[in-house]
C-alpha cells in the first residue's frame, strides 16, 4: 500500500546528527569577536530615550578592560567635531549614542578612516540601527564592544550636491535617505514630539493619517543617464528598506553595501495599500503596488509641482536634487548573526 510518510532510512528524513552538526559547523563556531581597548563615546542626551544608562555601561566597559572617554554633544556640528578628535586620537572604535540623526552626523564625519563605529541605540524610531539588526536595548547593544560575536560591515552613503549650508556657501551633504513629497510635507507640520518618532516611514504613516488627499507629483527622474516618469505622492532615495519595524522592508533588493542607490517612489495615498505592499516584501521578496523602484550610483529628480525635501530628518532647500551613491563609506560594527554568510 502506497504511502507518503518518510521513514528514518529515508534521505530526505530529517536526521538528528546532520542538525547537531550544522549547529556546530565552522559557519557558526568561526565567528570572531572584535574587541576594542580604547573608545570615544559621543552622547546626545536630547535623544528621544530615557537617556543613556551609565552604570551599566560603565561595567561592560570595565568587565572589558576597555580605556574610554566620553563626550557628551548638543548639537549635529559638536558630534561631527567630536568625530574627528577621535580619528585624530587614533581611537580603536567611535561609540555614539543618540538617534538616526546623531548617528548620520558622526557616520558623515568618518570618511576615509578605517576607525568603525559602534551605534547605542537612542532615539525613538532608530530605523538605522533596526535595518543593520543592533539590538534596541542598550546593554544588549554595548555588547557589541566585545562581549558578543560581531562583525564590521562597510555601509554606503548617498551625498546631496549643495545640500548642507556653509558660511555664505554650500557643500555637499551625506545621507542614507532622502524624501520629498509626504515625507517633506509632514515635516514642515510636525512638531518635536512627531520628529522624535520619525523614520523613514513613521513620518510616511503619520501624515496619511493627518494630511488628507495629498498633492501628486510628476516626477522626472534620471538614473545613470537614463530617463524614467512616475506620477506620485512621495519619492525617495535611500540606502535602506527599514521602516523602523524588525523584519519589515520595502525591499530586499535594497543593500547599504551593494554600491547602489534605490529609489522609490508611492503612488497612492492609501495607508492600507502601503503597508500590504511591506508585507508582500516580507512574505515574497517581490515590490507590490503601490511602490516603483529603481537602483542607481547618479541620480537626479525633478518634481512638478515642487515638493518639499527632508534628508535623513531634516529640511532642505536645493535648487536641483543631484545625488551620488559613496561606496563603502562607513565601517559599523554590527552582530556577527546579523551580517549573511559570516565567518
Amino acid at each position: 500500500m502506497a504511502t507518503n510518510q518518510q521513514t528514518a532510512d529515508s534521505p530526505q528524513a530529517p536526521n538528528v546528527i546532520d542538525r547537531v552538526k550544522q549547529m556546530v559547523s565552522p559557519k557558526n563556531s568561526e565567528a570572531t569577536i572584535h574587541k576594542f581597548s580604547r573608545v570615544h563615546i559621543i552622547v546626545n542626551p536630547a535623544s528621544g530615550q530615557e537617556g543613556l544608562h551609565l552604570p551599566k555601561l560603565n561595567k561592560i566597559l570595565n568587565e572589558l578592560e576597555i580605556d574610554w572617554e566620553m563626550f557628551v554633544i548638543r548639537n549635529g556640528e559638536e558630534a561631527s567635531e567630536r568625530a574627528q578628535q577621535a580619528i585624530e586620537a587614533k581611537v580603536d572604535a567611535i561609540v555614539v549614542y543618540g538617534g538616526d540623526g546623531t548617528v548620520l552626523e558622526v557616520a558623515s564625519s568618518m570618511h576615509g578612516s578605517d576607525i568603525p563605529l559602534i551605534i547605542i541605540p537612542g532615539g525613538t524610531a532608530n530605523v538605522l540601527s533596526v535595518e543593520l539588526g543592533i539590538p534596541a536595548e542598550q546593554t544588549e547593544a554595548a555588547k557589541l564592544l566585545g562581549s558578543v560575536p560581531n562583525a564590521v560591515r562597510t555601509l554606503d552613503m548617498g551625498v546631496l550636491a549643495g545640500g548642507k549650508s556653509d558660511g555664505d556657501g554650500k557643500k555637499d551633504l551625506y545621507f542614507f535617505h532622502l524624501g520629498l513629497g509626504l515625507e517633506g510635507m509632514m515635516h514642515k507640520e510636525a512638531d518635536r514630539e512627531a520628529k522624535d518618532r520619525s523614520g523613514m516611514f513613521a513620518y510616511v504613516a503619520a501624515a496619511l493619517k493627518t494630511l488628507s488627499n495629498p498633492t501628486a507629483a510628476h516626477y522626472h527622474i534620471t538614473l545613470d543617464g537614463k530617463t524614467v516618469e512616475a506620477d506620485g505622492i512621495n519619492c525617495m532615495v535611500t540606502n535602506f528598506g527599514s521602516v523602523g519595524v524588525q523584519g519589515i522592508t520595502l525591499s530586499h533588493r535594497i543593500d547599504m553595501s551593494d554600491g547602489l542607490l534605490d529609489v522609490i517612489v508611492i503612488q497612492n495615498a492609501n495607508i492600507s495599500s502601503i503597508l500590504s505592499a511591506a508585507a508582500n516584501a516580507v512574505a515574497s521578496g517581490e515590490l507590490a503596488q503601490p511602490l516603483l523602484q529603481w537602483q542607481g550610483r547618479e541620480v537626479t529628480i525633478s518634481a512638478e509641482p515642487k515638493q518639499p525635501l527632508v534628508v535623513d530628518g531634516e529640511l532642505v532647500e536645493v535648487d536641483d536634487i543631484k545625488v551620488r551613491i559613496m561606496p563603502k563609506f562607513v565601517r559599523v560594527v554590527v552582530p556577527a548573526a546579523a551580517v549573511p554568510n559570516i565567518s
